[in-house]
């Protein structure tokens, strides 16, 4: 016994050995191959087939295809076919090997024998066909799966893998097909099916393609709800924002499946500023929803608060803005000021504040909100921010410090609390403490967040810039004011202060500041003619300047989104991408600029 366990024990040394000896060899044949030297890797390789066929075999075969012994590739291959005619590898290697000889049609001819002998076996259909993309063979792959199909009887088997070829080979036309013959059966992969469409779609002519396979379907079978679903995404996709709706709403109707889904489209609609349609969307949840349901007020909220983006981002009269706060006064009579309509009294009270110049109003409605039990802590922080906006159009800037240093500090580490301590430094800005301002600015230019470091970036260069040409700073803090009356939405006071600047302090340095605060005023009263002016004038008068890259990114916008000029705003934002690489706006120049010129943006 004592001597079995020896000889055992010897016999385990000699195999480690081996299994060890095998490893570096193989190392080392995979170094040699890598620095091109395919002779040496293919003489180890040779060694390690003899000692291990099946291991080792594509290794060795491989070197042999580099080193052009195809012939001697060919036996070795025909061999291993011959000994292992279970294992389709040998089969297809070898026709890759025809394919490589010239031989396309010997190739061809294996392939078809391999697909046509196929037994009518699941596992053996997923092995062929995984086999012959492993090889870079996905058209072969896609050809097993529909034979497989043929054999099984089942024409929706291997719809996943299918899907996953085609979507692989961007195969739109077959992939279209393949997840609508999918869905009906499987509706929950719906969203599955509009992330892989939409990453190989590329433009309207794409998703042209699919409303018409789907209307061609909804014609044979109008009951069936995936294909209407399908159909409203295409819509959207589309900017047919109306369109989109209807079909929701026909659905809806025809289901009577309650409002979530109109709820949620109507999200999608606000975002994308289609506010006529979402209103349209919020109007039916309203009529079809129970008045003693919160889902009913939520929609009664957010009809208003719709209705206040659409005024208040076009053109209004007064009179519009008194109906609106007309709306919320009624909606928060009939349901009270409580947790549920925090919201609403938020919405109002920057209506009142930004808007209507009711300063009291907001304040009493804010301090209410943030001393009200149960609200959600992030509308809490929101409010209090609001509140310290309020308090410092009210004169007063210590209680707007306290309530942007809780907001700070009751949301570390949170793009709330990154907003809080921009609107502080603003404060030291607009009250006078230049240094204690760019301080903060300094700490911000990391925040994660895009916008507020582009703002602490150029408001502290701003600081940084007229400080050196004026260390008393008083063209900036005159400057800092009319900045203030901006942002209160008080157009022509802040004009008749910035016109002030240069009688006053002829020679300043502020030129360029000027120009970029009357533009955002005219942005502000929707005069997008004389914005472009104005930015016109820095970008051709001051392209160095702090503003210079800002500029032409409003010029991009404004032409993209208000004066529907596609073109044009593609002019500029090629603009940022040539003449200002180091911008912060780059990857977002980028990013439009291919979005306008038709590239698929991920």
């Amino acid at each position: 016994m004592k001597y079995l366990y020896s000889l055992l024990f010897m016999l385990l040394v000699c195999f480690t050995m081996m299994a060890h000896a095998q490893s570096n060899d193989a190392e080392l044949a995979r170094e040699y191959s890598l620095n091109g030297e395919h002779q040496k890797a293919a003489d180890i390789y040779q060694k390690l087939f003899k000692q291990d066929k099946q291991a080792y075999f594509q290794l060795y075969v491989g070197e042999l295809i580099a080193l052009k012994k195809l012939n001697e590739a060919e036996g070795i291959t025909r061999t291993m076919a011959r000994n292992y005619p279970e294992n389709y590898e040998y089969v297809i290697s070898l026709s890759n090997i025809y394919t490589q000889q010239g031989n396309p049609g010997k190739a061809e001819a294996l392939y078809t024998d391999l697909i046509k002998n196929l037994p009518a076996n699941r596992n053996a259909v997923n092995m062929l066909a995984s086999q012959f993309y492993q090889t870079g063979n996905a058209d072969l792959a896609i050809r097993v799966f529909k034979r497989g199909r043929e054999l099984l009887k089942d024409d929706k088997a291997f719809s996943y893998e299918l899907m996953a070829l085609y979507r692989y080979r961007h195969d739109k036309v077959s992939l279209t097909e393949e997840c609508l013959n999918f869905l009906p059966a499987n509706p929950l992969f719906i969203g599955q099916a509009k992330n892989a469409l939409a990453s190989v779609y590329e433009g309207n002519p794409d998703y042209d393609m699919l409303k018409g396979a789907l209307l061609k379907r909804l014609q044979k079978d109008p009951q069936e709800v995936v294909y209407t679903e399908m159909l409203t995404w295409v819509f959207i996709q589309q900017k047919e924002y109306d369109m989109a709706l209807n079909q929701a709403l026909a659905l809806s109707r025809r289901l009577n499946n309650g409002t979530t889904q109109i709820d949620d489209l109507c999200r999608i609609l606000v975002a994308n500023s289609a506010y006529d349609a979402a209103i349209r969307g919020y109007e039916f949840i309203i009529e079809n929803t129970d008045k003693a349901s919160g889902d009913y007020i939520a929609a009664r909220i957010n009809l208003i608060d719709t209705r206040n983006l659409k005024i208040t981002t076009g053109r209004y009269n007064p009179a519009d803005l008194l109906s609106l706060e007309s709306d919320y006064n009624s909606l928060l009579t009939t349901y009270g000021h409580n947790k549920t309509t925090a919201f609403a009294m938020q919405k109002l009270a920057n209506l009142q504040a930004f808007k209507l110049h009711k300063l009291p109003e907001a304040k009493a409605l804010l301090e209410e909100v943030v001393g009200m039990a149960g609200v959600n802590p992030t509308l809490i922080a929101a409010c209090k921010i609001d509140l310290g906006d309020v308090y410092l159009l009210s004169n007063q800037p210590w209680d707007a410090t306290l309530l942007y240093s809780q907001a700070e500090k009751d949301n570390p580490n949170t793009p709330v609390a990154q907003e809080a301590m921009l609107r502080n430094a603003k404060l030291a800005y607009y009250t006078g403490d230049l240094a204690w301002a760019k301080r903060q600015l300094d700490v911000l230019k990391a925040a994660t967040t895009q916008l507020i470091a582009n703002d602490a970036l150029n408001l502290s260069l701003l600081i940084s810039d007229n400080l050196n040409a004026d260390s008393t700073g008083k063209a900036l803090k005159m400057y800092a004011r009319a900045d203030l009356l901006i942002s209160a939405e008080q157009p022509a006071k802040a004009l008749q202060t910035l016109d002030s600047i240069a009688r006053q302090f002829p020679g300043n340095t502020l030129e360029a500041d000027v120009l970029m605060a009357k533009a955002r005023i005219r942005i502000q009263e929707k005069d997008f003619a004389g914005a472009v002016l104005l930015l016109k004038d820095i970008t051709e008068k001051h392209s160095t300047d702090l503003w210079a890259d800002d500029a032409v990114f409003m010029l991009g916008d404004i032409y993209e989104n208000q004066l529907n000029d596609s073109p044009t705003a593609m002019q500029y934002y090629q603009k940022i991408i040539t003449n200002y690489p180091g911008s912060l706006w780059i990857n977002d120049a980028r990013k439009r600029f291919r979005a306008l010129r038709g590239d698929k943006v991920s």
